[in-house]
């Protein structure tokens, strides 16, 4: 990764810190978007320009706003001089029950997990097809098997893994495009979500009967980017075997 640069929406916080903090460290420039997490943001800028100065660089947008994306792939090659890989991290994560879904809902999940990674690919195409890159997806496990009352995450983590393989189609020869599936690796932070015993059956149904971390996703990431050349158009679970044993 010495000398790429790469943006990573969604890299504020959780998973995509993580993800940032590793390819900073295999030697990347690292571009962090963020919406609303200004302060976690800045600080991770700070964090990793302590490291390697002038090596990561914030941009702020919503990424449900499309006429931002242009600007923001501008943006980034205009203080790095190029983009050699997007990872797609930023989602939205809520319930969605068939008997509650309505219109917002759909516009926000969708938007966020399928319809801002479609065109945030579109605006960098031109600029990872001269540099040779790469994009990452973050997609879910429940693409293929969908998580009962969370209805349009499902539905829109499923179309991001269509969306993965048809870009690796429209992109090749010159831009790979691949995705990662994780399992149980960060709680979601919803009230829901912190039954200690919705927790225990879950890791209970995982192979390796453990949650795994960040820096799990972080590294397959790392790995699809710098060490999978002749990798495209694939889904790698990072699950703990969870996929398998639901």
């Amino acid at each position: 990764m010495q000398g790429k640069t790469v943006l990573v929406t969604g890299g504020a916080k959780r998973v995509g810190a993580a993800i940032c903090r590793r390819l900073h460290a295999a030697g990347a420039n690292v571009v962090i978007h963020f919406r609303s997490s200004l302060y976690e943001a800045f600080a991770l800028r700070a964090e990793l320009n302590e490291l390697r100065p002038n090596s990561a660089f914030c941009v702020q947008a919503d990424l449900l706003d499309l006429p931002e994306f242009p600007a923001m792939v501008q943006e980034v090659v205009a203080h790095f001089g190029q983009l050699d890989a997007l990872v797609n991290n930023a989602s939205s994560f809520y319930a969605s029950p068939l008997s509650e879904v309505d219109a917002g809902q759909w516009d926000d999940l969708m938007g966020t997990n399928l319809k801002a990674p479609l065109f945030l690919a579109q605006a960098a195409a031109a600029e990872l097809r001269r540099c040779r890159g790469a994009i990452v997806n973050i997609v879910d496990i429940h693409a293929e098997r969908p998580m009962h009352g969370h209805l349009l995450y499902s539905v829109a983590k499923a179309g991001l893994t269509a969306l993965t393989k048809g870009l690796a189609q429209e992109l090749a020869p010159d831009v790979r495009v691949n995705a990662v599936a994780p399992g149980v690796i960060i709680w979601p932070e919803g009230e829901d979500w912190q039954d200690a015993e919705r927790r225990r059956r879950i890791v209970e149904h995982t192979l390796l009967k453990r949650e795994g971390e960040p820096d799990d996703i972080a590294r397959t990431v790392q790995f699809l980017l710098s060490n999978a050349p002749y990798i495209t158009g694939q889904v790698i679970n990072v699950d703990g075997g969870r996929s398998i044993n639901i």
